[in-house]
């Protein structure tokens, strides 16, 4: 059975708070750079680590801004999700 899912849609100015995650290893220290995204890294085993980024964003291009530092950083984005938006 498929799911119904009622999406309002989203504007670009629309601010937002966001998961992001990355293959890598960030520390805190990061946080300004990222727009004070919390930043939480994992390692599991041989693995590799992993590290999710969590916070509020103003719009859409401030995310773009943090996923193009991500991508300057040469760390491969896993996942990203909104998690709830201002109405």
């Amino acid at each position: 059975m498929q799911e119904t899912f009622n999406w309002k849609g989203i504007k670009l100015e629309t601010p937002a708070t966001y998961r992001i995650v990355v293959q890598g290893c960030l520390d805190q220290s990061w946080s300004d750079r990222l727009a004070g995204m919390a930043i939480v890294s994992q390692s599991k085993g041989k693995d590799a680590p992993v590290t999710t980024l969590t916070g509020r964003l103003r719009d859409q291009a401030e995310l773009s801004g943090v996923l193009n530092s991500l991508y300057e950083l040469h760390l491969p984005i896993l996942k990203v999700e909104m998690l709830e938006r201002d109405e």
